[in-house]
């Protein structure tokens, strides 16, 4: 099937355009998976670190109100203070069964992190942490168990049993604190293996993009050097074809012909030579027929006026001839304008490309900014962990305090001899406490520490995201300038047959020329019968134009 050069070009670029239209697609899509990936693992994680966060905090919650329980115990059992403390009992079991709650709903996190991890690893850390938060909520059992067994002591104003019971408490919530320092180091794990997969993500789909590219470009190329051989082949045959026939070869092997537009500019081409050949020839029967009738003329004027009639039909019949080839030049000419019609019409889709690339760099635009948001969320993360900080502060600083009291406590106790041993059990207690809200203010502080690095190195990777999605716009301004170039080369292409036009135009020119050089050839024949009196000079003459126009048919070889 013969195709057109008008729909070659149609096709060839209509490919061309659906590359890149498949190229920002899949552009599209690779991005949004690293969208979606990274958004799902900082969610996460995040998640999970509030609700750690939230278990510390309910389980401190609980511990204070157990301590204040026990200190208004001791306070009563000294007569110091009549109250009972029911309403914090009743506040302590709100607070138990709200972080039990949590405690459940962080296992339920976690087993649902399991099953929709993005990696095996990841999966590993949510099932270590799983059986962190298991052992952590039997320590919550154990710690409720000891506490509710406490209270019922001091119901019954025992106070060694709540002395006995104060050691399995220590014990459980060191436990509990341990259980929870492991679950944030094994979430710093997890994140720390997330931002890997993040930066992995993103290595396959910038690699995919970059060989979509390539393999987009290299098919361009392809697709353009076909064109171009397709339309620059024949062409050259042409040409090499024309300039053998203004060497005057007019036998040698003719044009190609086909169904496109060259083949039918092949035929006319063909159709030309084959009136300059019949041209050639009737005109060397001619001038031979003239140079006879000049040696006889002197003999015999009817045979001069015979030989006139003669060469005037040959004359107008090569003028029909020659005007049929002006009329074939001027088909050319049209059949030219529309090939330069449908190359302006693949530019046209030229800049609708444009448009698209333009589209995917403002796509890539969108991307950074939330990139951008992720980065501020995490600096007011930050901001609030160096609130807890100081808060922690605070804290260490009051039981500073409580030490000082409870030594002097001690000291006023140790004053008071026998009568005072009861107050220097409390303010053994108080010692003890303030001893372990020391320690435990501590550990806050460096687990403050180890999550504040860890938010910094967060931000720098979602600024190292936020270079690399420039980095990736800045090859989708290559990807425009590269269909910018294509652009060129089709207007390129339209200046070509422009060119083909004008070449068309110069010779129609010159068969103008010939037909005026055979209207000559008329009026020369008419005078040479109407001047029969000047015979003799005439025949000369015609004997001598006779041989110059033998030698300019000698030019063309038949």
């Amino acid at each position: 099937m013969t195709i057109s050069i008008a729909n070659r070009i149609l096709l060839g670029f209509a490919v061309i355009v659906a590359l890149m239209v498949g190229l920002c697609v899949y552009a599209i899509n690779q991005l949004d998976d690293v969208r979606q990936s990274t958004e799902t693992i900082v969610t996460r994680d995040l998640m999970l670190m509030r609700q750690i966060e939230d278990l510390g905090d309910l389980q401190n919650n609980m511990r204070g109100l157990r301590e204040e329980i026990l200190s208004r115990f001791y306070l009563r059992s000294l007569g110091q203070q009549q109250s009972s403390g029911e309403d914090l009992t009743r506040a302590w079991e709100q607070q138990a069964a709200a972080t039990e709650s949590a405690m459940a709903q962080a296992i339920a996190t976690v087993n649902d992190f399991v099953n929709r991890s993005v990696t095996a690893q990841r999966a590993e850390a949510w099932r270590r942490i799983a059986e962190i938060f298991s052992r952590a909520s039997g320590d919550l059992r154990q710690i409720r168990t000891l506490t509710e067994r406490q209270f019922a002591a001091e119901q019954g104003n025992d106070l060694a049993a709540v002395a006995a019971t104060q050691n399995g408490l220590n014990a459980s919530r060191e436990s509990w604190n341990r259980n929870l320092v492991q679950a944030r180091s094994v979430l710093g794990e997890a994140i720390t293996i997330g931002q890997r997969r993040i930066g992995e993500v993103y290595e396959q789909s910038r690699m995919s993009i970059i060989l979509a590219v390539a393999v987009a470009a290299l098919l361009s190329v392809l697709i353009t050097y076909a064109l171009r051989s397709s339309i620059t082949g024949p062409l050259g045959n042409f040409m090499s074809f024309v300039e053998r026939v203004g060497r005057g070869e007019l036998g040698g092997q003719k044009a190609l012909a086909g169904k496109d537009e060259i083949g039918h500019l092949g035929a006319t081409l063909n159709t030309m030579v084959d009136g300059l050949r019949q041209l050639a020839q009737q005109s060397r029967e001619a001038t031979e027929n003239l140079n006879a009738a000049a040696a006889e003329i002197r003999a015999s004027t009817q045979e001069q006026a015979a030989s006139v009639e003669e060469q005037l039909a040959a004359v107008q019949e090569t003028a029909a001839t020659v005007d049929e080839i002006t009329h074939s030049g001027t088909q050319i000419g049209k059949r030219a304008q529309e090939v330069i019609a449908s190359a302006q019409a693949a530019a046209q889709t030229s800049v609708s490309g444009l448009q698209a690339v333009e589209e995917t760099a403002r796509a890539m635009d969108a991307i950074r900014e939330q990139a951008e948001a992720v980065a501020e969320n995490i600096v007011a993360l930050s901001e609030k962990t160096q609130a807890v900080g100081e808060i922690i502060t605070s804290v260490n600083d009051i039981s500073e305090r409580t030490h000082l009291l409870a030594l002097n406590a001690a000291i006023e106790a140790a004053a008071a001899g026998e009568n005072g041993r009861s107050f220097a059990v409390v303010a053994s207690e108080m010692k003890t406490l303030a001893d372990q809200a020391k320690d435990a203010t501590l550990q806050v502080r460096s687990i403050l520490g180890d999550i504040q690095r860890g938010i910094n190195s967060s931000v720098m990777l979602t600024e190292e995201a936020v270079k690399r999605v420039a980095a990736g716009k800045e090859r989708t301004d290559i990807t425009q300038q590269t269909i910018t170039g294509i652009s060129g080369q089709i207007q390129e292409s339209v200046q070509t047959f422009q060119q083909i036009i004008a070449s068309t135009n110069q010779q129609q020119l010159g068969i103008e020329q010939v037909m005026g050089a055979l209207q000559n050839i008329r009026q020369a024949s008419q005078q040479t019968a109407a001047g029969t009196r000047q015979l003799d000079t005439a025949a000369a003459n015609l004997s001598s134009l006779a041989q110059q126009l033998l030698g300019l048919a000698e030019r063309y070889r038949l």
